[in-house]
């Protein structure tokens, strides 16, 4: 009976810890979200974006419950990007270049992070739990700010992305990406070119189908343990 009850214990410390990540991480892509889209660009906001941005991609990591030389790995390159951010913030710098690529690996490596600690989490409870809703909901935040990520790359190889010669800046991407993601469409940005066009229309075809299946699907069955067929 004490053999259980310690097992129990160190079941429960290991779900608290594992809730605690997922809700650390949809906080800190909620932050970095927030930051870049109401912050005026500067030195001191980029590197404030790089560091959440950089913890965003460990707790992402993290709750998938990667190899430790993987983490290690991680740690090292955020460091780096952290580590320049805040020298060019010293220096009064403003290089977006930096923040551009402490985007990028989030949007390209968290995701798929992010699914296998979900999955993970899904095999070993065997139920639907809190975890696995916050892990999808950080993959809808994530999936606007990649085509948020998106937009202001076709927008500095082009020249603009936005119609009217609107200029492309990150709080603009991020309000039209998100605008489109959830189909609300405002209808004061509009995308310049046939690319643009396709892009916002995929965007909001995925938002709505990952909404109507993946969420609903999650969120309807919070609690409910699997079924076990009859033998």
């Amino acid at each position: 009976m004490a053999e259980e009850a310690w097992h129990a214990g160190m079941r429960r410390e290991r779900d608290t810890e594992n809730r605690t990540r997922f809700g650390l991480l949809l906080l800190a892509i909620i932050l970095a979200f927030a930051i870049q889209g109401i912050a005026d660009p500067g030195p001191w906001e980029q590197f404030i974006v790089a560091v959440l941005l950089g913890a965003t991609l460990l707790l992402s990591i993290a709750v998938a419950q990667m190899r430790v030389h993987l983490m290690r790995s991680a740690v090292v390159v955020v460091g780096l990007i952290v580590g320049l951010s805040f020298a060019y913030a010293i220096a009064g710098i403003t290089d977006s270049a930096i923040t551009k690529a402490a985007n990028l690996l989030l949007v390209l490596l968290a995701p798929p992070a992010i699914v296998l600690g979900v999955v993970r989490t899904l095999r070993a409870r065997s139920r639907v739990t809190i975890e696995a809703v916050f892990g999808v909901l950080c993959l809808y935040l994530l999936l606007g700010m990649f085509f948020a990520f998106v937009y202001g790359f076709i927008g500095r190889v082009e020249g603009n992305f936005f119609a009217n010669h609107v200029p492309t800046t990150t709080a603009r991407v991020l309000y039209f990406s998100f605008a489109t993601l959830t189909t609300v469409g405002y209808g004061d940005l509009t995308a310049g070119s046939n690319l643009g066009h396709t892009l916002a229309v995929t965007e909001a075809l995925l938002g709505q189908i990952y909404l109507v299946t993946i969420v609903s699907v999650i969120v309807g069955n919070l609690g409910r343990t699997r079924g076990r067929r009859d033998t």
